[in-house]
């Protein structure tokens, strides 16, 4: 069976028409989630390199630069949406794509826009789940920027709004630009916040080398030599057109309230539950014990040594026993508790030693579909309190409301651009007139930067 020219011949068909009203809504809800992230994102440390380098390129205004700095600062912070059962991050790749080249492009639609993002998160959760995340993860690749660069190669094709033959090309170009290394994890290094917006970029030049004709393989998926095979010991190649149509991936993704790796929000919610259900203050714990899903375990618990003395914000951001930490000292766990001088605090470090790390096949029955959690706190008079997880806050069945979307939005958005910027931009989103307006009235501007590497420019930002 071809897979990849099923899916793909469904993607190249997708209209707005074919959407649900709610899918229109969700992409809205989670593109303010995207700009959130990126905005903040773009006062990284991590981002400024970027920037710097395509202001020497004089590349400021190339699609494909825009989607890379976008993408990369969008990634820095860790609060960016995660699809549950591909564990792959989307809108960090999709957005990046699509808003840069809708900037560059006359008259892009909401509609057209909203298809083209809806048709790459699909492309790239399905490829994601027929991987398997734990077996892709178990090569040391990480499924943002591999099975990313799919969907944006898609996101990309649409709007320009190439056939479906061009499409499918585009599709085997992405799978030789489908590359991303868990090996940051070693060091704590930056390399995972590019790998979006690598995947973006790739996506977009992907679908420009099929509009001008160069041709990719039409089996890059399933072929002898494809994309899962080399990618998976136990590929379910079934998954990539499983049911078509009958729901949209896009419904079925996360948003996070916590600023770190997907694998510790449902610990997170169960440790800020316990103290703040029965009042815990750090002096009175002895112990917390967290159960970490199996397939986080390499990227939240293990090396033991490195997660429980973490030396970097990247570190902390994949140290179970740092996000426990300071969501029992702090009774939050957002960029503000992220941070060198946590990483350097003696009290934070006496509590993340109290934290136990544990397996439960309790919490694996229903993985990747779902991502519970477990958590117990002991205290010093020999009381303990447990909570179990079913779905973490901002899983959809566990969703933030748009208000309180609005409210993570703000807290990320309106430092660098001011609340009244930010109260500006929910109206936009949310109205009528996005895509009549001009997509350049979104700030794009995490690719302009001035000589202090801040954010700058006039698009929008």
């Amino acid at each position: 069976m071809n897979e990849t020219r099923e899916l793909v011949e469904f993607l190249a068909a997708l209209r707005p028409e074919d959407l649900p009203a709610e899918v229109f809504d969700r992409t809205r809800y989670l593109l303010l989630d995207y700009l959130g992230v990126a905005i903040r994102g773009s006062r990284e440390e991590s981002s400024a390199p970027v920037y710097k380098m395509i202001q020497r390129m004089n590349a400021g205004a190339l699609a494909g630069y825009v989607a890379l700095a976008n993408g990369t600062a969008a990634h820095a912070i860790e609060m960016d949406d995660t699809h549950n059962a591909g564990s792959i991050h989307l809108g960090v790749v999709m957005f990046s794509a699509a808003l840069a080249l809708a900037e560059s492009l006359p008259d892009v639609s909401v509609e057209q826009f909203t298809a083209a993002v809806v048709a790459g998160y699909e492309a790239a959760a399905r490829i994601a789940m027929a991987l398997q995340p734990k077996e892709h993860y178990s090569l040391g690749f990480h499924p943002t920027a591999t099975c990313g660069a799919f969907g944006a190669a898609v996101t990309a094709s649409k709007l320009l709004n190439l056939t479906a033959g061009q499409m499918l090309f585009a599709f085997g170009i992405a799978g030789s630009m489908a590359a991303g290394s868990m090996e940051f994890l070693a060091e704590g290094a930056w390399t995972k916040r590019l790998h979006a917006g690598l995947a973006a970029q790739n996506g977009i030049q992907a679908a420009m080398l099929a509009a001008e004709g160069f041709r990719g393989p039409s089996t890059i998926l399933e072929g002898r030599d494809g994309f899962l095979s080399g990618h998976s010991k136990k590929p379910l190649p079934e998954l990539i057109a499983r049911d078509l149509g009958a729901c949209f991936e896009i419904m079925r993704t996360s948003v996070k309230p916590h600023a770190c790796c997907r694998y510790m929000q449902g610990p997170i919610d169960g440790v800020l539950a316990l103290v703040q259900e029965h009042g815990i203050q750090p002096d009175e714990i002895l112990r917390i014990e967290v159960a970490v899903l199996e397939a986080g375990w390499g990227l939240v618990a293990e090396p033991r040594a490195q997660k429980y003395n973490p030396q970097s914000i990247v570190e902390a951001q994949f140290s179970m026993p740092f996000g426990a930490a300071v969501a029992a000292m702090y009774r939050a766990a957002g960029i503000d508790q992220f941070t060198e001088e946590n990483l350097c605090s003696r009290s934070v470090q006496r509590t993340l030693q109290k934290v136990v790390l544990a397996k439960d096949s309790r919490i694996e029955e229903n993985f990747p579909e779902q991502w519970p959690a477990r958590v117990e706190i002991e205290l010093n008079d020999g009381r303990r309190f447990e909570k179990f997880i079913a779905h973490p806050k901002g899983d959809p069945k566990n969703p933030l409301s748009w208000d309180e979307l609005i409210a993570k939005f703000q807290s990320l958005a309106a430092p660098v651009v001011g609340l009244e910027r930010c109260e500006e931009l929910v109206e936009l989103i949310r109205g009528p007139e996005l895509g009549a307006r001009g997509w350049g009235l979104l700030p794009q501007c995490c690719y302009r930067v001035d000589a202090g590497g801040a954010p700058g420019g006039d698009s929008g930002g």
